[in-house]
């Protein structure tokens, strides 16, 4: 049997953009058969990276899932607009973490250091003007915080 090429020994990245949003008060679905319901609407934001920056619009938000006692997944999708016009969407799931203590913090907006708590995302773009098509083949990696009105996150590429 012939070897394998070797593997790559690792990751690159690049710094792609980060988010800022504002949010509605937190709607409570209840609890469900995944755990409890929480949907965050999207108020609007801006977005800033070296190659695209713009305003997130109005409209989208997270469905996400809290798992107690101390594990929130995230579900997310919003629409952005390019300082050039252009629309692209991401979505995104992910998963937070922290002490139950903690996470009680979070969830009712308090301001909560994202050193106490671990949240990390994986966004998907989807564009169709010309300029930002490498989106829609980017993988990226991210990390975020919720705090008392916003969330914020910092997205990577990964080359």
């Amino acid at each position: 049997m012939e070897s394998p090429p070797p593997l790559p020994s690792g990751l690159e990245t690049e710094h792609l953009l980060d988010v800022f949003v504002d949010l509605e008060a937190p709607l409570d679905i209840g609890p469900g058969p995944f755990g409890r319901r929480l949907v965050l609407i999207l108020k609007g934001g801006r977005f800033a990276g070296p190659k695209l920056r713009g305003e997130v619009l109005p409209g989208g938000g997270d469905w996400l899932v809290w798992a107690p006692p101390a594990t929130l997944e995230l579900d997310v999708r919003a629409v952005m607009r390019t300082d050039d016009d252009a629309h692209i969407m991401i979505a995104f799931r992910g998963v937070a973490n922290a002490e139950p203590a903690v996470l009680m913090r979070v969830l009712s907006g308090q301001a909560v250091s994202p050193e106490e708590y671990y949240a990390r995302i994986t966004p998907r773009f989807e564009a169709g003007a010309e300029q930002y098509r490498w989106l829609n083949a980017a993988i990226c990696l991210g990390s975020g915080y919720l705090g008392r009105g916003h969330a914020a996150f910092r997205v990577w590429r990964v080359l």
